[in-house]
């Protein structure tokens, strides 16, 4: 059973998501949170494996839940390196293994990026289809990023011009001319079996370099990898890798 947390400030849009969610018997929403605040002490709670959160709401916004959310990661990692036999749980909310899709709409969210960086493992369309919102939530549920080519690129292209990080390019000095090539590719939102046919490879060839990617660059997933790709400038809007 996957368990969901939902997080929008408006009442309408998380009955309509449970009823959504609800239909197929693997999917349990386990709470509803009106805000961030609450959000961060029913995640440390309830433990969800997925939180679908919006990222307007009052007082605190979904960016500040996805700060604390990675801190708490941070902290653990810490905690867990340094711990020579001690016990790090949840009660004090360190604790963190879910993952989090960002509910978004076009328009509204320029933050949507930003999400991504802070760990977001893919966003999804406030109106997106039932069978697309639950497949969703399963995608990242197994562990995989949500990264859709078409509403990727759409995001990204329009947020990725106001994006200066020079100092990202230097991180891909690690990585192979090959290694590169798989980035960009990943960065235009390619799936491991469309990187294989790009680069005439087979699935399994392309999946263990991404995985060699990953490594090199200390990535948490492919979502990180696309923020990657698009911060050191090696893909751009409209630019081919």
């Amino acid at each position: 059973m996957i368990r969901v947390l939902l997080v929008d400030d408006q009442p309408l849009v998380r009955a309509r998501v449970r009823a959504l969610l609800e239909r197929d018997e693997d999917i349990e929403v386990v709470g509803e949170s009106g805000d961030g605040r609450a959000a961060l002490a029913d995640i440390g709670r309830l433990r969800p494996d997925v939180v679908l959160l919006d990222l307007q709401m009052p007082s605190v916004d979904g960016l500040a839940v996805l700060r604390e959310l990675e801190r708490r990661r941070v902290d653990t990692s810490t905690d867990r390196r340094a711990d020579t036999g001690g016990h790090v749980d949840g009660s004090g909310g360190r604790h963190i293994d879910t993952r989090v899709v960002v509910l978004t709409t076009f328009g509204e969210d320029d933050n949507v990026f930003t999400a991504l960086r802070l760990g977001a493992s893919g966003f999804l369309l406030k109106d997106a289809e039932p069978r697309a919102l639950r497949d969703a939530v399963r995608t990242v549920a197994r562990g995989e990023a949500l990264l859709s080519p078409e509403v990727t690129r759409r995001v990204i292209e329009r947020l990725s011009a106001t994006i200066v990080a020079p100092e990202a390019s230097s991180r891909l000095d690690v990585l192979t001319d090959r290694e590169r090539e798989v980035l960009a590719l990943v960065g235009r939102g390619m799936s491991n079996q469309e990187i294989g046919a790009e680069l005439y490879l087979s699935p399994a060839t392309a999946r263990t370099h991404v995985g060699r990617v990953l490594t090199k660059l200390g990535a948490r997933d492919r979502v990180a990898l696309v923020v990657i790709a698009y911060e050191s400038g090696l893909v751009r809007p409209g630019r081919e890798g």
